[in-house]
């Protein structure tokens, strides 16, 4: 089985609890948005597409795409599952033979490259399609990677309906990888404390 997966990063929401962009907040020396790329790209995903919707001009003048390619999310307002609908569509156009989609945020800041490489190590360890979950907090979720036969449960998601919705009731076979610390993300003013 061909096990080359693309990386599909989450990024086009407009942080209305936190008051500005996420996509911007500094870990260390890079952005989140950047950082998520970054470790997509370490982890062997190809292509990785960041997925932009609001403040996507400031946010393109800002991060410097390098390996990524850039996805614009017009209907990002109607809510996540338009931006995981944008990112296959990307995904189909620029990756046809990939075997399948690694859909994470860039809001995670305990996201490892060790973990997205297990993640897809465990997706390519298979000989039948497998979706392969993080877990963490006692529940599955993303980062999460999705075989080929599963993208048409994703495109049939709507609203703001996330990617979690295909692990609560998996169409194929579930593997979980443990995420020490997954249930931290950047929602909150308060959460940016996360992040020193």
């Amino acid at each position: 089985m061909n096990s080359t997966i693309a990386a599909i990063v989450l990024a086009a929401g407009a942080s209305r609890r936190l008051g500005q962009p996420k996509q911007l907040l500094k870990l260390g020396a890079e952005t989140l948005l950047e950082r998520a790329l970054r470790l997509s790209i370490e982890a062997g995903a190809t292509p990785v597409f960041a997925l932009l919707g609001a403040q996507q001009q400031r946010i393109l003048q800002s991060i410097p795409m390098r390996d990524a390619i850039p996805v614009i999310n017009e209907r990002w307002e109607d809510g996540i599952s338009t931006s995981i609908q944008s990112g296959l569509d990307a995904l189909d156009k620029a990756a046809p033979s990939a075997a399948g989609a690694l859909i994470l945020t860039c809001d995670q800041p305990r996201l490892t490259v060790d973990h997205l490489g297990a993640l897809m190590k465990a997706f390519a360890a298979h000989g039948e399609p497998v979706i392969v979950a993080s877990a963490y907090a006692g529940v599955l979720g993303v980062p999460a990677a999705f075989p080929r036969i599963v993208f048409a449960h994703l495109r049939a998601l709507t609203g703001d309906k996330g990617a979690r919705a295909l692990l609560v009731k998996p169409p194929c076979r579930l593997i979980e990888v443990p995420f020490s610390g997954g249930e931290v993300d950047i929602d909150e003013p308060a959460d940016v404390s996360q992040l020193e």
